[in-house]
């Protein structure tokens, strides 16, 4: 896809972290972003930190009417970001019903709305892109990844299956798969994080991403290839490492 320089483009869930930093990110290489999330005075202070002309929306991700009225003003865009997720840790032993259905409502069905918003019109336009964010942790079931993991392995298979539908057409979509990135969710884990990113360096990866033709991307590199691998293992060999 080369530069996206120019372009216009959605980020959902750009108030923190790897949102935040992913708009610093574009608007620095001259792509004008909307951020949306639902905290409108920290998406007012992203507008005025970043570089280029930026535009903020106020959008609950769990609320379809509410998304399809901000994509309806924000009007044509040339690629949209899902960025937004909630997380807690939780194991089977320990279950929250409510925290479970927050990470099913923002993580995947939040990202659900926000396509279904977009790609109809990017698909008569002939013109679009569309990224979603899954995590290493949607490659297989982990401990205490109850709700999460599982979101996240949604959305991941929702980005397969757009593929799948929109081949090598003008509808470009892409899934990216962090690990860890220090942000205020990851601050709720108890144990050490191995190769823990910040969110700017992440972000750099994610939009070098953006700017390819590859479809998926893992990272940390290394960190990833234990995730992506431990798909091939068998279930017995899998689950005795935990």
């Amino acid at each position: 896809m080369g530069s996206l320089k120019g372009k216009r483009y959605w980020l959902v869930g750009a108030s923190e972290g790897l949102g935040r930093a992913l708009a610093h990110e574009m608007s620095a290489a001259g792509v004008e972003v909307v951020v949306s999330a639902r905290n409108q005075e920290r998406l007012d202070e992203l507008v005025r930190e970043l570089p280029n002309p930026a535009q903020a929306v106020t959008v609950d991700v769990s609320d379809r009417e509410a998304v399809e009225a901000a994509a309806d003003a924000i009007g044509p865009v040339d690629g949209v970001v899902y960025l937004a997720g909630v997380y807690w840790p939780m194991k089977a032993q320990e279950w929250d019903n409510a925290q479970a259905e927050q990470m099913g409502e923002i993580n995947y069905l939040g990202a659900s709305r926000v396509v279904g918003a977009v790609l109809p019109k990017m698909i008569e336009r002939g013109a679009g892109h569309v990224v979603l964010t899954g995590s290493l942790s949607g490659f297989r079931g982990l401990p205490g990844a109850i709700g999460y993991g599982a979101s996240k392995a949604a959305v991941m298979y929702l980005a397969e299956s757009m593929r799948a539908d929109l081949g090598r057409g003008p509808i470009k979509v892409q899934v990216v798969n962090p690990g860890f990135i220090k942000t205020r969710l990851t601050d709720k884990n108890d144990f050490k994080m191995p190769f823990i990113m910040e969110p700017e360096e992440a972000a750099r990866l994610m939009f070098e991403h953006m700017q390819s033709n590859r479809f998926k991307t893992s990272f940390p590199r290394v960190f990833s290839w234990f995730f992506r691998g431990s798909q091939f293992l068998p279930d017995w060999l899998y689950y005795r490492l935990f």
